[in-house]
């Protein structure tokens, strides 16, 4: 499993090697208590130990490892911690359907729309890279169009860890649920339905219908 080319764009060497690491340590191929060194990890990635220190201190900052002096130990990822990212994400996400449904959306709507297009066609494929990365993609548009910049402080630190999660969760629903897969497609189409009400208790109760579901996929998707 690898991250979407259009992710790791544009990245640094010591980003990318993070990106690797996560998706290990998350998906437990890195099992939590292990103990890891900047040298083979140097190693593995063929790299030297400079963008090895810029990956560790970017998983640190995210509470993936602890730096130690006897090494980098692997804290993982709990379903404890899984938990607490779902409730930031949907207080960012309950926070910028409430603002997009009070401006005029019609043209934000209509990139929505073609992202879910981009899925159904990913689905169709059989590509679940993809359908994870434009299911990233609309849930960062809608943040993004709050033009907040805490909200998308708050966002930036927990993003790299979600779209690992997706990656992860949309690879099962592939391999093991495939009748899910529309579901998941129905489920963006409600959220998008919902900015016509302009009603915050309809969109509240639409947002806590969508993370209901996901918590549930993801539940399932990572026993």
């Amino acid at each position: 499993m690898q991250y979407p080319a259009a992710w790791l764009k544009g990245s640094t060497l010591g980003e990318s090697i993070a990106s690797k690491l996560r998706l290990q340590i998350i998906n437990r191929e890195i099992k939590p208590g292990e103990i890891l060194s900047e040298n083979r990890i140097a190693a593995d990635f063929g790299a030297s130990r400079s963008p090895v220190r810029e990956a560790l201190k970017i998983l640190a900052a995210e509470g993936l490892i602890s730096l130690q002096r006897m090494g980098v130990h692997v804290n993982g990822l709990s379903f404890n911690n899984i938990e607490e990212l779902y409730d930031v994400r949907f207080l960012i996400e309950n926070f910028a359907w409430q603002r997009m449904a009070a401006s005029d959306s019609a043209a934000r709507i209509t990139m929505l729309n073609q992202i879910i297009d981009k899925m159904d066609l990913a689905a169709k494929h059989n590509d679940f890279v993809e359908f994870a990365y434009q299911d990233f993609c609309f849930h960062e548009y809608i943040i993004k169009e709050t033009k907040h910049t805490r909200i998308l402080h708050l966002w930036t630190s927990i993003s790299q860890i979600v779209i690992t999660l997706m990656l992860i969760t949309t690879k099962k629903i592939f391999s093991q649920q495939k009748k899910h897969i529309q579901s998941v497609i129905q489920q963006h189409q409600k959220l998008l339905e919902c900015l016509q009400f302009r009603d915050t208790a309809i969109i509240q109760a639409r947002v806590e219908e969508y993370f209901a579901d996901s918590r549930r996929t993801l539940q399932t998707s990572l026993l």
